[in-house]
């Protein structure tokens, strides 16, 4: 990929402007992107016999990530951490009670990182232009599943010990399913940037 000519990401496509126009516009985005998050996070279907359930929030990750870019996917990703740490009910199984840092810290707490590691890869990677190909997309998407899974399975060893079932627990349930929220990211990021042209040059 050419970085000197593919240096846009998807939403700088659509000409936001500049100033205090650009600005709202970009926290408009923001909040639209945590809201984004919020209601993927809470798409779950529990994994019988692992601690952590299957969502849709990987794939708002890494696609939050890819459309908005390093910085305004960084941005958005830690508002949504920050919110999280103030106690909101934002998380996959946070409630009233469990909530806030002590969620944080407990089964997903690698994987929330993992969150804030693979947004900014894949800002990077759609930065170098890789969102405009389906097959250099799968890629990405492949590089920022690797990035949301090793903190997550380090994080599970280190809470439950390494004599647990940690890959069952923490990785082989969810293969399929990342596989089809790969392939669709793959297709759908592609499509959109049909749709708006190529502003890249």
């Amino acid at each position: 990929m050419d970085a000197a000519r593919n240096d846009k990401v998807l939403i700088e496509a659509l000409n936001l402007g500049t100033g205090a126009a650009l600005r709202i516009k970009q926290a408009v985005l923001v909040a639209l992107g945590i809201g984004a998050l919020i209601a993927a996070a809470k798409l779950k279907v529990p994994v019988p016999g692992s601690p952590v359930a299957v969502n849709m929030a990987t794939f708002a990750v890494l696609s939050i990530g890819a459309a908005y870019g390093p910085r305004l996917g960084l941005t958005t990703i830690m508002g949504y951490m920050i919110l999280g740490t103030l106690g909101f009910d934002v998380f996959q199984s946070s409630t009233a009670e469990l909530n806030g840092v002590s969620y944080m810290m407990g089964s997903t707490g690698g994987y929330l990182v993992g969150y804030v590691l693979a947004t900014l890869a894949l800002g990077l990677l759609a930065r170098r232009g890789w969102d405009r190909s389906m097959i250099w997309m799968a890629v990405a998407m492949l590089i920022g599943n690797v990035l949301l899974y090793v903190p997550g399975l380090l994080w599970l060893g280190q809470l439950y010990g390494w004599d647990q079932p940690i890959l069952a627990w923490g990785l082989t349930p969810f293969l399929l399913g990342d596989g089809l929220k790969l392939l669709l990211a793959a297709l759908l990021l592609p499509a959109l940037w049909k749709l708006v042209g190529d502003a890249r040059g």
